[in-house]
């Protein structure tokens, strides 16, 4: 795949000041660092995103991931392989990149789930989080960033 322009933020670098900013207090939330690359990784699945998927899983990695883990994100509601708090956060990074799926976009329940897992802080750090990820996936799909062209 050839990208249609170079990336918008290479071309732009003021842009990443903010963003930058905005990823750095949510990795500050208290929410575990394997799971907000999950949450990073799935939301990026589901929008087709080569390069967020590419870049997340080498990040997830680094957090301390294995590869049966990152092979089962996709399917994780069928699987035994993530914790109740993990898949409280897939199931709100699902809710939130899927928003005209339901008449109400984040369901209570979901809501609710995750909030049994984590704090008022933590909630906002994945919320910034999966919202920062939707960011980077639209960038990416609309200029056809190819995998493997990081930042």
């Amino acid at each position: 795949m050839t990208a249609r322009i170079s990336n918008p933020a290479n071309l732009l670098p003021d842009s990443m000041t903010g963003i930058q900013s905005i990823i750095k207090a949510a990795h500050s939330a208290g929410v575990p660092r394997s799971t907000m690359e999950l949450a990073h990784l799935r939301a990026s699945q589901i929008n087709g995103c080569s390069p967020c998927v590419y870049s997340g899983s080498i990040s997830a990695k680094k957090a301390g991931e294995s590869d049966e883990r990152l092979f089962a994100v996709a399917a994780w509601r069928e699987t035994d392989l993530f914790s109740d708090a993990e898949r409280a956060a897939l199931a709100l990074a699902e809710a939130m990149t899927r928003l005209a799926d339901r008449a109400d976009a984040v369901p209570d329940d979901v809501w609710d789930e995750a909030a049994k897992h984590f704090d008022e802080k933590q909630l906002a750090g994945l919320v910034l989080w999966v919202a920062t990820t939707n960011l980077f996936n639209r960038i990416n799909a609309a200029t056809k960033q190819p995998a493997g062209d990081l930042w």
